[in-house]
């Protein structure tokens, strides 16, 4: 969706309301604009309207489906790219012409733990999260899926002419997000790993420091719980990360 604010939005304490017929009209490709009753209006539209579910049949289950998970999303040129958690893929979404297409579909890789932790099938889903864009090229954290085991999440390098990936940096633990930090002409990566401790979610959830891809990667924070995404204002030096409880901590950090 595309949000225009009015030019007092940051000063409205107002909230507004979406309701379900404004949701309905959205989903039919329509504009909504929503008014707080203080004169203060914002319009919203449809951009892109992934398709909910698809067919997933399995062996033992064919009526089995595969939902939409869009997780995260990033803005270049005139182009969006969509982290898909559910669908493991990234979405490509053209703003001159709306159109939606696949960028990359990304697949399982065997489950390490299978037989040893009563969680999980043979395999883990790539479940994409974060996303950035580096040096002409999309990065991409794979969360992976239960049981969550160490060493299998990693961030993925995109080409986003051709949708080639590779693996870009390995050995991590559920990263569900990347942000590159350029200064001077060298980009230093901060990846953030959702937990640190598996299999499953153990605490504490992490900021890690990687100057190169290889690493090693230094710690920035592990102070986190259960993390999902972060930002940094370079104006001040303060790294923001936001948690799954709802709580968004605030971290000294300088590139």
């Amino acid at each position: 969706m595309a949000i225009q604010f009015s030019a007092n939005t940051e000063n409205i304490t107002t909230g507004f309301t979406l309701t379900f017929a404004d949701q309905q009209a959205l989903a039919s490709g329509q504009n909504v604009t929503l008014s707080n009753g203080h004169g203060d209006k914002i319009m919203i539209q449809s951009v892109a309207d992934f398709p909910n579910f698809i067919p997933f049949p399995l062996p033992f289950f064919s009526p089995n489906i595969q939902l939409s998970n869009p997780f995260q999303l990033l803005a270049v040129e005139d182009n969006l790219y969509v982290t898909d958690g559910g669908r493991n893929l990234v979405w490509h979404v053209d703003l001159l012409t709306g159109s939606v297409s696949t960028l990359v579909t990304f697949p399982n890789i065997p489950n390490p733990l299978f037989g040893i932790v009563p969680a999980g099938g043979p395999t883990l889903d790539a479940v994409p999260t974060g996303i950035a864009f580096s040096d002409d090229h999309l990065l991409v954290t794979l969360f992976r899926g239960a049981p969550f085991p160490p060493g299998t999440s990693i961030v993925e390098q995109i080409d986003p002419l051709t949708g080639s990936d590779t693996s870009f940096i390995t050995g991590l633990k559920t990263a569900i997000d990347v942000l590159p930090i350029v200064e001077d002409e060298d980009t230093d990566y901060l990846v953030l790993q959702h937990a640190s401790v598996g299999p499953f979610f153990g605490s504490p959830g992490l900021v890690l420091r990687f100057e190169t891809p290889a690493g090693p990667p230094t710690v920035v924070a592990n102070c986190l719980t259960l993390p999902t995404t972060m930002t940094l204002n370079k104006k001040n030096g303060t790294l923001y990360v936001s948690e799954l409880g709802g709580r968004i901590v605030a971290i000294p950090f300088v590139p």
